[in-house]
């Protein structure tokens, strides 16, 4: 074989391998390159995939942020819309009652403007009327004068003298024998329903005290009531405001004050302590509000026995509690509910006599004093005060009436006011009935109470010693220490001013702070 063909074999041969070397390796490269791109794509797939869910991720907690901050903004705003949804509706609502009123307004004043015009109206027709009447009065006047030859006024006056000299004769005798008459026949008549109605009624003299006694088992009692370092009594003076008297007298403590109804509080409370024989400060106090309550049923039922002594079963609870209280309130030393009762048997009695209607009679005069109830106050109209009361209370508007005229002689006072002031008068002036001085007493003790009352921070006052000691009770907490010292100057120098009886009053001002707490 030749060279060349030889060579060109091998040349061929070589461009073979070379040519089958390329494809191995371009095809080992394509294999390599497409595991790259075949993994490029599902590193991009799995990247793609763990993005989309990170996004719906953060689009969920961004939803729901977003829905957490809207809730409270909605719930804001429908409050503020529901605000003014009411808001419109209370300014239409007004707006509505406004043009209402208005409506009114220009309605009446419509009917004003007519009711001017007619009134106008009215007084030029009356004005026309009056000058044509005129007109005609002077007309017949002037015919008049002429026709008598007087003048109208001559004339006038003559019949004037002459009617007034007749009737002034006739009304002279006229009166003259009927009060003759009356005088006589009601002097003896008033004399015997008097006599007889004073007779059948047995009165008790007035005997009025401001001492209470309280008995005790032993003197060492005593020591007792005192406490220690006088402790107790101190505290019982001060709760109750009567002053205890504690001497040598044996088997008796005395109780002083000039309130009867308070001195018969602190004479239970102190039965009651030695009753139970625990006395202590504490148990003052609770006893004391024991005491009040029972007191508070006493007069219920004293009330409730001063009307059955009556006859009278229908009286209101106020009425029967007012007269309970009037139990523990005197006039110049005589009891009020004791003169109550008087007044109204009396009255009743005299009623009886003379076939008046003796239930309205025994009524109004139980009742005639019954304002006392509830005022000291000297200057008070007590028959207003009580016709007031009883008013209110839903009495009878004739027993008001006799209440009201009792002391005053009007035209139209009726027979049974009359009776009941007379019967006043007999159970008010009786012998042994009254007691000047005693009213005087309490007056007083009762005002200079109320000196001390009227300042500020003043809780309670009680008038001891008869007259001679004011203890006051203020509030600890509008009243410093300071400011106590100033209250006793102020009360001092108000009771030098108003008071002009001798001797001194001692002022003690008491400021007591408490603390109190319950244990459970």
């Amino acid at each position: 074989m030749p060279l060349v063909g030889v060579i060109a074999l091998v040349l061929a041969a070589v461009a073979g391998g070379a040519l089958l070397g390329w494809f191995a390796c371009d095809r080992t490269r394509r294999r390599k390159l497409q595991s790259a791109e075949d993994a490029a794509r599902a590193l991009v797939a799995q990247a793609s995939s763990e993005a989309e869910a990170l996004k719906r991720t953060a689009v969920l907690e961004a939803r729901d942020e977003w829905r957490r901050e809207r809730e409270p903004l909605e719930r804001e705003l429908e409050t503020n819309r529901r605000a003014l949804r009411d808001l419109e509706a209370k300014l239409v609502e007004r707006e509505q009652q406004l043009d209402r009123k208005v409506d009114l307004l220009e309605s009446k004043e419509a009917a004003l403007t007519r009711t001017e015009q007619e009134q106008e109206q009215r007084e030029t027709n009356l004005v026309t009327e009056e000058a044509r009447v005129g007109d005609l009065i002077r007309q017949q006047s002037e015919r008049l004068e002429e026709l008598a030859g007087l003048t109208q006024a001559e004339a006038r006056q003559t019949l004037i003298r002459q009617l007034e000299h007749s009737a002034r004769q006739f009304a002279a005798r006229k009166v003259r024998e009927i009060k003759d008459g009356a005088i006589a026949l009601a002097n003896l008549e008033a004399r015997e329903i008097i006599v007889r109605s004073v007779q059948r009624f047995a009165g008790e003299l007035a005997v009025e005290s401001t001492v209470s006694v309280v008995a005790i088992p032993s003197d060492d009692m005593k020591g007792r009531i005192i406490g220690r370092d006088g402790r107790n009594i101190r505290s019982f003076e001060m709760i109750t405001g009567v002053e205890v008297i504690v001497d040598d007298t044996p088997g008796i403590v005395m109780l002083s004050g000039f309130d009867p109804l308070r001195r018969e509080i602190a004479k239970s409370t102190l039965q009651r302590l030695i009753q139970d024989g625990r006395i202590h400060p504490g148990r003052i106090e609770e006893v004391y509000a024991k005491a009040s309550a029972d007191t508070e049923d006493m007069i219920r039922e004293s009330g409730s026995k001063a009307a059955f002594d009556l006859g009278i079963h229908d009286l209101a609870e106020p009425l029967l509690e007012a007269l309970g209280q009037l139990r523990f309130r005197t006039s110049y030393g005589q009891n009020l509910l004791e003169h109550s009762k008087e007044v109204g048997l009396l009255a009743g009695m005299m009623a009886e006599e003379l076939d008046l209607d003796v239930v309205l009679a025994r009524r109004a005069g139980l009742l005639h004093d019954i304002g006392k109830a509830f005022s000291y106050d000297v200057g008070t109209d007590t028959a207003q005060a009580s016709a007031a009361l009883a008013r209110k209370s839903g009495e009878d508007a004739e027993v008001v009436q006799v209440i009201e005229t009792l002391n005053q002689n009007l035209p139209t006072r009726s027979a049974t006011a009359v009776l009941v002031a007379a019967a006043n008068d007999i159970s008010r002036s009786r012998p042994g009935a009254r007691k000047e001085k005693v009213e005087e007493y309490l007056r007083r003790l009762r005002h200079i109470e109320g000196i001390a009352q009227g300042h500020d921070g003043v809780r309670q006052a009680f008038a001891l010693q008869n007259g001679k000691e004011i203890r006051v009770l203020v509030d600890s907490e509008a009243v410093d220490d300071a400011y106590a010292d100033q209250l006793a100057d102020e009360i001092t120098d108000k009771l030098e001013k108003e008071l002009d009886h001798p001797g001194q009053i001692r002022v003690c001002v008491i400021r007591e702070v408490r603390a109190v707490q319950y244990a459970r």
